[in-house]
């Protein structure tokens, strides 16, 4: 059963190397993403499971051990999921969960062994129920760290430019991730978020499954959009 969720949003500029001189400007997000992993440790899960959306063919599982990098964005060395001495071969990870990893990495994470799940945005929402059923019951305590962005389309010089319809968007998607309200969750439009280049759709819904029969309370830590993209830091527990 799930026992608590913390919900990230899953920029490159989250990772401090990566940001570089502009890091400051993202640490009251970092300091509430650290505080939500401390309420995933705080659960005692005997697993965590990491799920972050992924493009194209970069869907599906990764094992304790999967590795990713920011080399695309100038900076070097691997990020692991889980300890450094169970890394594995394979396929790298999304930069979802590649951040999701840095996050891990970045608090000491040893509460539980981790596995990722890369969802790519074309799984319908009955598809991320069913897929967060199968999550809930793969250990009497399981834990999420679900990462993805709200809509990147907040301002002029968003990455998806300005939509009207973003802002209500993403106040909805606040109102649903800090009350754990699952209906709310899992009435959010795929068409819409694709168009407003909202990741965290899928992942969310995934949650959201997992969540039934949970009663789990949620709790909003951080809600911004800095560069025109849309970054919420939630718990359920």
């Amino acid at each position: 059963m799930l026992v608590a969720a913390a919900v990230c949003p899953c920029p490159p500029l989250l990772v401090t190397e990566v940001a570089a001189g502009a890091a400051p400007e993202m640490d009251t997000a970092r300091a509430a993403c650290a505080d939500a992993l401390g309420v995933l440790a705080a659960a005692r899960p005997d697993l965590l499971v990491v799920v972050g959306p992924a493009g194209p063919g970069e869907g599906g599982t990764f094992p304790q051990g999967a590795r990713g990098s920011f080399r695309g964005f100038g900076v070097a060395g691997d990020v692991r999921l889980g300890a450094a001495e169970d890394a594995v071969g394979g396929r790298g990870l999304p930069s979802s969960l590649a951040v999701g990893a840095w996050l891990l990495e970045r608090t000491g994470w040893a509460a539980a062994p981790v596995e990722g799940l890369g969802a790519e945005d074309t799984l319908t929402p009955e598809q991320c129920a069913e897929t967060g059923r199968g999550i809930g019951a793969r250990a009497a305590r399981v834990a999420l760290l679900v990462m993805g962005d709200a809509s990147a389309c907040r301002t002029v010089k968003a990455p998806g430019y300005l939509d009207e319809r973003a802002a209500p968007f993403d106040t909805a998607v606040t109102r649903a991730l800090a009350a754990a309200d699952l209906p709310a969750v899992r009435a959010l439009d795929p068409v819409l978020a694709r168009t407003l280049k909202a990741s965290g759709r899928a992942p969310w819904q995934i949650l959201a499954g997992a969540a039934e029969g949970a009663d789990l309370d949620g709790s909003l830590l951080y809600e911004d959009a800095p560069y025109g993209v849309g970054y919420v830091v939630a718990t359920w527990a």
